[in-house]
């Protein structure tokens, strides 16, 4: 009896989805006069779709260059990287990622809701659609009846949520955050954690996160990245064992104290 071919329908269902991130024996080495300076050293890192997974470690230890290499404004001086499949450049000619900077980088002369419409104006949407995604979008952070304002009326954790509806409103399957919290009061720090945790939540969209803060990294990732201190390597991948709803009452939690006590011998680990 002759066993019949797979067809190409099961086949595809058969195969694993494209890892959202995949980081290849990855180094960055900037080249100096005296000596090169080797920011990052044979990185491997795997990232499910749909994962939160934060970079955490001492300062200069090269999270935000990984986190600028998978965005494609870093180039890598050997090693592979992939992000949905593709080449990074690739990804963001797809404008398949969204990216939110430390500062909140809006236009002063646009009004919120004219920064949120920027990128998908850019993309040829048509005028009502980009209005209503950008409407949706800036309700989703909390700022339905701020959509007039402009930058400089609001305080830096509004604008900070602006460029999270931004960076949102063309729904990117990839979310990169460089520190976008770290220049902010503890109060609306907290509550912008509470949001953004609320947010991936609905979303459920991979999400990139660099932060210095052990208690951030802990609240908000599934897992969570310890890396060393200059040239940066991945000390150890840390897997969240808290529960998928999230409240900031957990930050008190033995569970919560425990992941996070883990999280700093691994740094400690790391200058050794």
């Amino acid at each position: 009896m002759k066993l019949s071919e797979p067809t190409a329908d099961a086949a595809s269902a058969a195969a694993p989805a494209a890892l959202a991130v995949e980081v290849s024996r990855a180094n960055v080495i900037y080249p100096a006069v005296d000596n090169p300076v080797h920011a990052l050293k044979n990185v491997d890192l795997e990232i499910e779709p749909g994962e939160f997974v934060s970079l955490i470690g001492p300062s200069g230890c090269g999270k935000t260059t990984l986190l600028r290499v998978i965005a494609d404004l870093e180039p890598i001086s050997s090693g592979t990287v992939l992000v949905n499949g593709v080449t990074p450049h690739e990804a963001r000619l797809a404008r398949a990622y969204g990216y939110v900077f430390q500062a909140p980088a809006l236009f002063p002369w646009r009004t919120v809701l004219a920064n949120v419409m920027l990128p998908l104006q850019i993309q040829g949407r048509d005028r009502a659609v980009a209005l209503k995604v950008a409407m949706a979008h800036l309700e989703q952070v909390g700022l339905k009846g701020f959509e007039k304002k402009y930058p400089w009326q609001l305080s830096g954790g509004m604008q900070q949520r602006v460029s999270i509806a931004r960076a949102l409103a063309f729904e990117p399957k990839l979310l990169m955050m460089d520190e976008p919290f770290g220049a902010l009061d503890e109060i609306t720090r907290d509550r912008l954690n509470e949001q953004l945790q609320q947010l991936w939540q609905r979303e459920r969209r991979t999400v990139v996160f660099v932060t210095h803060s052990i208690a951030e990294a802990v609240y908000l990732s599934t897992r969570i990245v310890v890396m060393s201190p200059r040239p940066g390597r991945i000390v150890k991948v840390i897997k969240s064992t808290l529960p998928n709803d999230r409240h900031l009452g957990l930050r008190d939690t033995p569970e919560f104290m425990a992941l996070a006590h883990e999280v700093r011998e691994s740094l400690a680990d790391g200058h050794h």
